[in-house]
Formats: C-alpha cells, structure tokens, sequence
C-alpha cells in the first residue's frame, strides 16, 4: 500500500494528506453555538410585540358632497353657440362655461320678456282702473244715502206739519159738530115754536139758514179734515218710496262693487300668471349660459363643438373642485367590521408615495401616514364588503397635498398590541384578530370630521 501511494505520488505530483486532517476529527464545531443562538433569536423575535391590523384597500374621496366632482347638466334643451373653456381648464365660482341658445318656439321671440312686461303692466292698469272704479261707487252710494236722509227728514217735517194740522182740522170739524148740532136743535125747536105759534116764519126760516150754514161749515171741515189725512197717507208712502229708491240704487252700486271686486281677483290671477311667466322667462334666458357652480377643473366634455343640440338635463360637463378636504374610503370584510370603531386609527399608504411597511410595527414604517375612523357604513356594499371612512389626524403629520380624487389607497387599521409567536398561531388557525372595545376619544374625531 505504501509503495502504492509513493506511485501515485511519482506520477501525479500530489502529496496525500491524513484522514484525520480531511475530516476534521480533532477539530470544535460552532454549529452547536449557531444553533441556539439562533434559538434564542427566534424565541426572542417570537416574545416581540406585534400591533394586530386590519389591511383594505380603498381610494382617495372627501365626507362632503359639494366637493366631490359635479356634474354641470342643461336645464334647458338648446343649441351651442360657443365654448368658453376647454377640458383641463381650471376656472373660478361663477365663470361661464358654455354658451346656449334656444331652440323652443315659445321662446325665439328676442322681445319677449318685454312684451310680456307690457301685458303685466296692462293687467296691472286695468286692477288700478278697478279700484277707482269701486272708489266712485263707493262715494256715488254715499251721495244716494246723504240725498235719502235729506229727502226723509224733509219728510218728516212735511209729516209731522201734516200731523198738526191733523190735529187742527180734527179740532175744526168737532167744532163744526157742536155747531152743527146746536144748529139742528134750535131748528127742531123752531119748527115746534112756528108750529103752535111762538115764533114768525122769518125766524123760522132764519134758523133754518142757520143750519144749513152750519151743515156746510161741518161738510167742509169734514172734507178738509180728509185732505190733511190723505196728505198724511201721501207723505208716508213718498217717505216709503224714496227709502226704496235709494235702496235700489245701493243696491245696484253694490252689485257693480261685486263685479268689479270678482273682475280685480280675476285680474289679479292674471297678473300673477304674468309675472310667473315674466320671472320663468328672466330665469330661463339667465340659463342660457352655463356657470360653473364652484372653482374647479373642467374634465369630461360630453359635447364638442358648435350648434350640437343639448336635450334638457342632458350632462355637459364635470368640475372636479380645487378645493377638498380630503378622505379615505376602505373595504374591509364583514369578518373584520366588527372591530373597527369611530375615532380607530389607521395607517395609510397612497398610491405614488413611496412607503416601507411594517404592519405590525406601525412606528418603525416610513411613508405612511395616519388617519381617523369617522364613519362606518351600515349596509354592505357591492362588491361584498363595507365601506368605512377615514380623515386626517390633526395631531400627526398632515397628508400630501398633491392628493388627487380617486387615487388608490391601502389603510392598515390599527388594532390590539400581541406577541408575535400569537400573532402567528392565529393566522395559521384563520382566526380573526382579537375583539375588544378601546377607549378611542369621539370629541376628536368629530372635530377632525369637522
């Protein structure tokens, strides 16, 4: 063998070393060391805290609704005229936009407001024309009541001198009675007297004149008596007749004062169609032109070009406003919404900012940045999930300005502190992470909301 050994050594050049020194058997291994160094390690790493998280995925948005982009919609149909901006503009609260012109043959007439001004101030007139109308009546029935009261009181005192004079003649004819009868008896007894006698025919015939003069003294106070009487009944029924008069007369004066009354409501009514009329075409004409509602970016023309035909209500336009207050929506799983909680932090990575992520050591991470819970949708949403929102912290560092509407967003919402040997043995078992209520302070969330 030693022979064999120098041969091969003569022919090959190479010298042979021991089997000792080729396997090392007298020499101290460290894997024993490396071993339970790295034991240790991992026992230590596995003994380590490990914030519990939440991840979804979600993008870019605000809580408010007038800050979100706004669709600019024609209220009226009508034909472009002109284009005041292009897609890509940014312009200011109140600039216009697009310019219209209407198509409808109600309103082609370009003095139509003016006409319509001067039908109002027709009707307007004519109410005016009503009023003064009801006016004279009103003073043309005072005059026929001052004229009654005038012509009854006149009445009233021819009445009341024909009563007197009642009274008189009444006194007259009692005397002419009296007369009369003393006349009567004197006759009587000349009559016996000339009978046995007594007395001459010339007295006789006296006394028969005498009665005779008395009848036609009592025949006139009788008749006069009669008169005065009738003129009583006369006067009455004038008195009668002038209340009736005057009252026919009111009473057609009132009845023109309800025409006129009815033809001023029934004007009224007009004039308010009128200005109805005047204020929708003063409003229409304004919508001619489209303005925008807020400042902002003019993005998604629906239209292009000159003398397109826009239709009523019809989308032009969308303004994405410069100004937001911005937002975070994420989906998280159902499994997981019952550990998110108003005012729960979370952390944020957005698309195109660089980040290095530790999601279980949110503090060590770089380039995220920290946000608030403020709402938590109640109903699920189509894609299977629900949809919380989120806000800046004001007591962390602020968000990018250069955020844009819907741009993509991953949130990490911060959970209970663990180990990590347990952080691990639930996600191999599917367990969700542990429930539990925190402390979290609502008056800051809701100021932040703010």
């Amino acid at each position: 063998m030693k022979k064999l050994n120098e041969s091969i050594l003569n022919q090959t050049g190479f010298q042979p070393q021991s089997p000792a020194k080729i396997y090392r058997a007298d020499k101290n291994s460290n894997v024993k060391k490396w071993f339970w160094g790295f034991f240790i390690f991992i026992v230590f790493f596995l003994m380590l805290p490990w914030t519990q998280n939440i991840s979804s995925i979600g993008s870019v948005t605000t809580l408010y609704q007038d800050q979100r982009p706004q669709e600019l919609n024609s209220i009226i149909p009508g034909r472009i005229v002109k284009w005041w901006v292009k897609e890509g503009d940014f312009v200011n609260k109140g600039d216009t936009i697009l310019e219209l012109a209407d198509v409808k043959d109600d309103y082609l007439d370009t003095n139509l407001i003016k006409r319509t001004e001067a039908q109002l101030e027709a009707k307007e007139q004519k109410i005016v024309f009503y009023n003064e109308k009801i006016n004279a009546i009103v003073n043309q029935i005072q005059a026929i009541e001052n004229g009654r009261n005038l012509k009854l009181k006149s009445l009233e005192n021819k009445l009341e001198q024909f009563k007197r004079k009642l009274i008189s003649d009444s006194a007259e004819v009692i005397a002419a009675e009296m007369e009369n009868t003393i006349a009567n008896q004197q006759l009587i007894r000349g009559k016996q007297m000339y009978a046995q006698g007594v007395i001459p025919l010339t007295e006789l015939e006296k006394r028969t004149a005498q009665h005779n003069k008395t009848m036609a003294v009592l025949t006139e106070k009788q008749q006069k008596f009669l008169n005065t009487k009738q003129d009583l009944i006369i006067t009455k029924l004038e008195m009668n007749e002038v209340q009736q008069e005057a009252a026919d007369k009111i009473f057609k004066s009132k009845s023109e004062i309800a025409i006129s009354k009815s033809e001023i409501a029934t004007t009224d009514g007009d004039v308010a169609k009128n200005q109805n009329q005047l204020s929708n075409y003063i409003t229409r004409g304004k919508q001619r032109w489209l303005i925008a509602p807020q400042s902002g970016q003019i993005i998604n023309a629906k239209k292009s070009g000159i003398n397109e035909i826009v239709k009523e209500g019809e989308m032009i336009v969308e303004v994405v406003p410069t100004k937001v207050n911005h937002a975070v929506e994420l989906y998280v799983d159902p499994m997981d919404l019952i550990l998110i909680n108003i005012g729960q932090p979370v952390r944020i990575i957005f698309d195109g900012f660089p980040a290095i992520i530790f999601s279980g050591w949110p503090r060590n991470s770089y380039g995220t940045f920290v946000g608030r819970v403020v709402a938590i949708e109640t109903n699920r949403n189509e894609n299977g999930k629900f949809r919380i929102l989120a806000v800046p912290d004001v007591n962390e560092k602020p968000w990018p300005t250069e955020l844009k509407m819907g741009a993509g967003a991953r949130g990490f919402a911060l959970l209970k502190n663990v180990q990590i040997w347990y952080e691990l043995w639930r996600q191999i078992n599917g367990f969700p992470p542990d429930y539990y209520k925190p402390n979290y302070n609502k008056a800051d969330s809701d100021t932040m909301k703010k």
